[in-house]
């Protein structure tokens, strides 16, 4: 799923710049994700010699064990992983996740990667907060912690869901580190950011747990908030709004970034999780 997203990210973003994108690699560049991968893997590699090897080499290792282990427990082809608190389980796993950033910019031992782990770290904490006050509502909703499909439609017609979908979706967009919120890889100020000295199979494996979260998150979200027949549009459509973002909105601020997180998301979804629960 991964090689071809990047495919059709590069696609969007070549037609919203008024251009073609990949095109050249067999019919309408299918090929290119292959291509792209087995360039990336015989790359020169180089030595780093003041990187704290073991820490270095095991974070991309470990995130990406984290990504599929979120796979497993809601994929429904694993049935012996499934369990009836899958939304702690995503919650626990998530949190976990940004210590394979700050220790991957920590052992490095740049000051380009220094600054990104911390601004990815201070922006993740942030918004898990809001995330995790923004989860609780379908669960408050249905009152369970297995939401399925019928529960789902009944978080539908609260008067409530467009202010908490808003919420969710810049929540999400912001916590699998996208533009405009992509600032802990800010390429002018940070070249890069924690991922700078990065490259070959170990940089793929970066990329590999950042963009399976984007694709988790998107399943997610049709799990949370649309109906059952409804969930393969609107995946798609979350796809989308994600490739979109990317290519339309400029960067914003960092102090921005944190304002939005605590002085408007957690607020409002607070006062709404208080109206929820009361009335």
């Amino acid at each position: 799923m991964i090689p071809f997203l990047t495919l059709l990210e590069r696609k969007v973003l070549s037609y919203i710049q008024f251009r073609k994108g990949p095109n050249k690699v067999r019919v309408l560049g299918i090929l290119q994700p292959i291509t792209d991968g087995v360039k990336l893997v015989l790359k020169e590699g180089g030595k780093n010699f003041r990187v704290n090897s073991k820490i270095f080499w095991l974070s991309p290792l470990i995130k990406f064990l984290l990504m599929l282990i979120l796979f497993i427990f809601f994929c429904p082809n694993f049935p012996r992983f499934s369990c009836n608190f899958r939304v702690l389980v995503y919650l626990c796993v998530s949190s976990l996740l940004v210590y394979t950033i700050l220790s991957s910019g920590w052992s490095s031992k740049s000051k380009y990667s220094f600054l990104g782990r911390l601004r990815r770290g201070a922006q993740v904490i942030s918004y898990e907060i809001g995330l995790l006050t923004i989860v609780f509502f379908p669960i408050l909703l249905s009152q369970s912690f297995k939401i399925n499909k019928n529960k789902t439609r009944f978080f539908l017609k609260s008067f409530i869901f467009i202010f908490i979908f808003i919420f969710w979706l810049i929540t999400i967009v912001a916590e699998t580190n996208r533009s405009p919120f992509d600032f802990a890889e800010g390429e002018r100020e940070l070249v890069s950011g924690f991922n700078t000295e990065y490259r070959r199979m170990i940089f793929a494996f970066l990329f590999l747990g950042e963009y399976g979260k984007i694709i988790f998150v998107r399943f997610l979200t049709s799990w949370f908030f649309f109906p059952f027949f409804f969930k393969n549009l609107f995946s798609l459509i979350i796809i989308y709004l994600f490739l979109f973002f990317r290519g339309t909105f400029p960067r914003f601020r960092y102090d921005f970034l944190m304002n939005l997180a605590w002085k408007v998301i957690l607020p409002f979804a607070l006062i709404l999780f208080w109206i929820i629960f009361f009335f």
